[in-house]
Formats: C-alpha cells, structure tokens, sequence
C-alpha cells in the first residue's frame, strides 16, 4: 500500500555548483562552455539550466496591467477574455475579397486586415499612368467609398474590427474608412480598428514615400488628433517591425528599431498638439514572431518593458506607456516547399503570440508564401488560433511565461540588446536619418551574415527544404487571379464615379496649423465621392520624397529553394532532374550513415539521388553510373575503406565519364592523395552546403556560375 502522505525527502536539494561538477565530469575533459552553452544572433549566451539565482532582482514584475507591463497590458479580467483574431485580406477583386472576409468572421474571425493593392498604397487611381504595372497587385483594387463599402458588404462594422494596410496612402485611406463607419452609422464609439500609419515601415521595405518624411508625419499626427477625438475604439498609427525583421534584423535589432521608430511618432503627435499619454494611445506595435519559441515570447514581454521606459523617458505616465500589441507570423520563417509544415510553424509563432501576451493575433495561412490563399488555408489558419484559445484555454492564464527562471532572465537579456540598439539608431540622429543613410541595412545585413552561413551549411536547418526534404513532392500550386481584367474593370468603375466636388478644393487649402483638420476635410471629400488619388493630389502626396535601398527579405529557405526551381526548369527540357549516384563502398551498415547524409545533401539541392541499398563495390559503382548516365558521383563508405579503395574509385569513376567525384567525409590528411585520384569536393558537417550545391549545378549548366 502506497503511504497517506507521500515525500521525496531523500532527494535532498542540489546546488549549482553540484550539479556543474557532474556535468563536467560527464563531459570527460570537453569544455563545458563550448558544449553545454550556446549563443544566440543577439549575443546572448544560453546557459543549459536556471535557477533563482539567474533572476537578478528576485523581485515581483507585477501584474498584468501595470507598469512595466512585462506581464501584460491588459489586466487579468481582460486578458482572460481572449486576444482578437484579425485576418488578412489581399485578394484584388472586391467580391473575391468580400466573400473571403465574411467567411473568416462566420468562422470566428473578430476583426479584418484589408491590405489595399500597390497603385493604392501609393496613393494612384488605377487609370492613372503610373499605376499601369500597380494596379490589381498585391492587394486590394478599391480606391473609393464604394469600393471600401463593397468589399465589406453585409459586414456588422459595429462587431468586426477593420484596419488598413494602406502605404504612403494611410491619410487618404483613412478617410474612406472613417467615412464608411459614418454612412453605416456605425456609433463612433463602437468602431473598432486600425488606420496603421507608419511611414516608416514604407520607406524601409519600398525603398521610398510620394513625399517628403517630414510632410509624411504631419499627416500622421493630424490624423491621430482627429482619431483621438472622434473614434476612441480606433489607433490611427502603427509601429511595424517586420521590414527589419524579415531582411534578417535580430530580435534585439527588432526591438530597438521599434522603439526608435515609437519614439520618432510620438514626437510627431507631440507637434501636432496630443499629450504624450495620447499619443502613445493612438500607436499600435505590430511584430513578427517565428519559431524560436522562447526568443519569440521574451521579444514581446520586452517590447512592453522598453516601451514603458520609451513613454515614461518622454514625459508621459506609466498609465499612458500600455502597449498594444498585434503579432503575425513571420514570413521569413515559412517554406514554398512542403508547405504543409507551415502549419506546425505558424501553430508555434501563434502560441508564442498567445502567451507572449499579445493584444491582437494574426494566424498565417499555409500557402501564403505561394500566392493568394485559398478557402482551405484560411480556414485552417483561423481555425489554429480558435483551438489554441477553445480547447488549448491558452487566455485563462495571464503571462503563463511569468515566473520562469530562463525566459524572465531571456527577457531582461533582450530588454538591455533592444536598448542599447535604440540608443544606437538615436546617436545616428533617429529613426529616419539611420534609414535614409543605410546605416540600418548595414547593420542588419551584419547581423544576418552568421545566421545566413549556418543556414547554408545546415547547422541551422529547414523541415522540407534544407532537411528531410521530398525532390519527388509534387509543388503546390495557387492559379493568380487575372489582375489585368481587375484592373481594367477598376480604371472603368473608378473613372465612371470620378467626380471633382469642391470639398477637394477644401481639402487642398486646410490649415497644416490646425490639428485634425485635413483629415476632417478628406474625410468630407471622401463622402462626396474622392477617389484615393484625387485625395493624395491634394493632399500633395505625388510630388516625391526621399528614396533608399529597400529592405529586401530574406526567407530562410529561398536560397535552398531557388536551387529547387532551377533545377525542375532544367528538369521542363531535360525530361528528369540533374543526376548524382551515391556509390557505396561495402555493405549497408558500413556505407549506410554517409550515404544518408549525402542523400539529404544533394536532395535539398533539387538534385534526383540515384543509390543501391544493397552491398556495393567499385564495379557495381561504375556500371550504376554509366546505365543511369549520372555525371556525378559520390562516394559513400567508413573511412578505412577509403584509406583503402577510394583512390581507385575515383579514378574509374573519373574515366567511366563522371564529370565530377565528390567524396562524403572529411579527408583529414589524406585531401591531397584523393584529390590527385580524381575527387574534386568533399562534403561532411559544417561544410558550405549551400556553395557546393551551387557550385556543381553551375557545372552541369543548371544555374549561372
């Protein structure tokens, strides 16, 4: 019979130092620092266990709700009523788009992210002439009201939250939106969403703005004054990280330049008349998260402490410094190649959001990296984050991270890297004179050159693409939609409503000195049928700004799958994808491991893998090779049968037509011997996967060389 009351007394408690004492003697000499501790971009080292000592004040964080608010801005009584679902919508046709939209919220979607198309958020009607290769891409093709209303037709705007991905356009889209909630006599006090102004985040990832930053922020702080005044359920101005974030910014960079961005806002809505407490209200920061999951939930709890400190270093109250959080998955993290793993990826980036405490959550659909979703993926992905909150209960625990030694200590780590980068942006002389200066891309490009070379050499690999990958998986394919015939049918319908009321002369004249006031006088131009480019004509958005080096993504898995496309176009005229045969030497469990090793190799490279299983020598070897007509060939066995037979191989291979020999080792000092035999490469752990891959491609006339 098991005892009333059950102990564990024997086992006493053990010490640090007790424990690194028997790690180290089961490390047998190795270096305790080199294997049981690793770094990450930030430059933080990862201990292998915390204990409360790692918590270096020992101190409460307080509860959600307050200041710091590394637990959370919201206090417990909301937090447990779940984060808002908000999905994407970029599909250009209206109907299209409509359709989409009232799935998602009759599947349990509260709010909607309407991302207007490239002539749009650069402030163009379609049947402008700028906007002949923009108009119907990337996005929504509504200009107008009407449009606006159409694609959210028969949507309850009094329960579903709407925001705007609109560009240099924010100010000009605002109105429509602004002006749509009034003609659905939506009560100004039950509108809920986002104008997302960020000027910023424009410049970063387009490489330029319609006008000048300066006139830029104007607009963004008169139509924070006007939102502050008119729609309390709605923020009119965005802080977006993900340019930063998916050209390969660290999560301290990220942090950083989200403040320094933060802090170049507020001070645009302090010149526009807005305390600092309102200001900072009217900001929502929205982040990307990928798959490291710990990283991912102590970015966001201390993105809440740094900006506390941002608000209340400005003058404002801690009261005033509650973040808003919006977190979507990240781009750089998901695969064109077995997108079916995005679900696992996206599931993760969601929990993280979750628990990490955001506000509002993004769920990425599967095939968003391919093209526009389909109903299946949409459906998944909202699906995703209703189960994390339904059945996972995810919302019933406020800051379910807090109180653990590791990611408390995490979180600190990050807070002081994401400072110290801010204070680096505001030595520049702030966030837009570091972008216009590329002294952002270049410490970005710096800090994604060592992740860059582990993801090359496959220290740091990717599910389907760079590991475990599928040469014979059938690519996933998503049918673009005619943009041609959505754009045409968009210049006919705009230039049918264009009209030229005199509330556009209005707009054109408004006083700069009043707060609020153009955006009241777009918004009255918007009601009289303004279209989105006669909106920024007169709001003087089409005489040029500034202009740099965008930020290009950078997605983990593009360079593996560039490789992938070239080698099935070179398969369209080939009739099969480039050959390499694995010539094993000796039986299965000696050739076994490398040949494995050098299977994944070149099938994450497109390459079609030839190999026999079986028991194999150099005879068999040659003979595979010439049958298949394979112009590569790699060895495969121990490396005594090397010391052994490896030469020769080479050499008969060489003169059987291979046109290259690659050996799957290290050859340690015997190189110069197997390389006069014949091989010319040898691969093994840490090597450069990703330039051998190119390299050899470019001998077979794959890929440029």
């Amino acid at each position: 019979m098991l005892p009333e009351e059950l102990t564990l007394d024997e086992f006493g408690p053990v010490d640090y130092a007790a424990w690194r004492a028997l790690a180290e003697k089961d490390l047998k000499g190795a270096p305790f620092e080199k294997r049981l501790v690793t770094g990450t971009y930030e430059g933080i080292a990862v201990q292998p266990i915390y204990t409360a000592n790692d918590w270096a004040d020992g101190a409460s964080r307080g509860v959600p709700g307050a200041a710091p608010f590394v637990r959370g801005s919201r206090p417990v009584a909301d937090v447990t009523a779940g984060w808002s679902l908000c999905q994407e919508h970029a599909h250009p046709d209206l109907d299209e788009t409509n359709a989409a939209i009232l799935a998602d919220v009759s599947g349990g979607v509260d709010a909607v992210l309407v991302r207007l198309d490239a002539a749009a958020r650069g402030g163009l009607d379609p049947d402008a002439p700028a906007a002949s290769e923009l108009a119907a891409r990337d996005g929504l093709a509504a200009y107008n009201l009407s449009d606006l209303d159409a694609a959210l037709a028969d949507v309850d705007l009094a329960k579903v939250g709407v925001q705007l991905e609109a560009g240099a356009a924010f100010a000009p889209a605002a109105a429509l939106l602004a002006q749509l909630w009034a003609k659905r006599g939506t009560p100004a006090d039950k509108a809920r969403g986002a104008f997302n102004a960020d000027p910023l985040a424009v410049l970063a990832r387009d490489g330029s703005l319609p006008a000048s930053s300066q006139k830029l922020l104007g607009l963004l702080g008169d139509l924070a004054v006007w939102t502050q005044q008119n729609l309390p359920g709605v923020t009119a101005v965005r802080v977006g990280s993900a340019p930063y974030h998916h050209a390969g910014a660290t999560s301290a960079q990220d942090l950083g330049y989200a403040m320094a961005t933060g802090a170049e806002y507020l001070r645009a809505m302090a010149a526009a008349g807005l305390s600092v407490d309102d200001a900072a209200r009217q900001i929502v920061f929205n982040m990307a998260v990928g798959t490291h999951h710990f990283l991912a939930i102590a970015k966001l709890r201390a993105a809440r402490r740094l900006w506390t400190r941002v608000v209340e270093a400005s003058g404002g109250s801690s009261a005033g410094a509650a973040m808003r959080l919006h977190v979507k998955t990240s781009k750089r993290v998901l695969t064109v190649r077995d997108p079916y793993v995005n679900l696992l990826r996206n599931t993760a980036a969601v929990f993280a959001a979750a628990v990490g405490g955001a506000e509002t959550i993004t769920s990425v659909p599967f095939d968003a990296p391919i093209g526009l979703p389909d109903s299946l993926s949409r459906r998944t992905a909202r699906n995703t984050a209703l189960i994390l909150a339904e059945e996972g209960h995810l919302h019933r625990v406020a800051d379910a991270p807090g109180g653990s030694w590791y990611l408390e200590w995490l979180t600190d780590q990050l807070a002081e890297k994401g400072w110290a980068e801010l204070q680096k942006v505001e030595e520049q002389g702030g966030m837009i004179v570091a972008l216009k200066s590329g002294w952002i891309a270049g410490e970005i490009e710096s800090a994604f050159a060592p992740r860059a070379k582990k993801l090359a050499d496959r220290r740091e690999g990717i599910v389907g693409v760079s590991e475990f990958p599928d040469p014979q998986q059938q690519r996933l394919e998503r049918p673009a939609p005619d943009r041609s015939e959505i754009a045409a049918a968009a210049r006919h319908r705009v230039a049918a409503a264009r009209q030229s009321p005199d509330e556009l002369q209005t707009l054109a004249h408004a006083d700069a000195d009043t707060p609020g006031a153009r955006t009241a006088a777009a918004i009255a131009a918007a009601a009289a049928g303004a279209s989105i480019g006669q909106l920024a004509e007169a709001l003087r958005l089409t005489c040029g700004g500034p202009a740099i080096a965008p930020l290009a993504p950078s997605p983990f898995a593009q360079p593996f799958e560039q490789l992938r496309d070239a080698c099935e176009e070179w398969a369209a005229d080939n009739g099969h994808l480039p050959r390499v045969l694995l010539a094993t030497l000796g039986k299965p469990a000696q050739h076994g491991p490398r040949s494995q090793y050098a299977r994944a190799f070149f099938a994450a490279g497109g390459f079609e893998v030839i190999s026999d299983d079986a028991n194999s020598d150099i005879a068999a070897a040659v003979s595979a090779l010439q049958s298949h007509q394979a112009p590569i060939a790699v060895i495969c066995s121990t490396d005594d049968i090397y010391a052994e037979q490896a030469a020769e191989a080479a050499g008969q291979l060489k003169a059987a037509g291979a046109k290259s020999v690659v050996l799957a080792g290290n050859p340690g000092a015997k190189e110069d011997e197997f390389r006069a035999a014949g091989v010319d490469r040898f691969i093994f752990i840490k090597c450069d996967v990703l330039a051998t891959l190119r390299e050899l491609l470019a001998e077979l006339g794959v890929v440029s060389a």
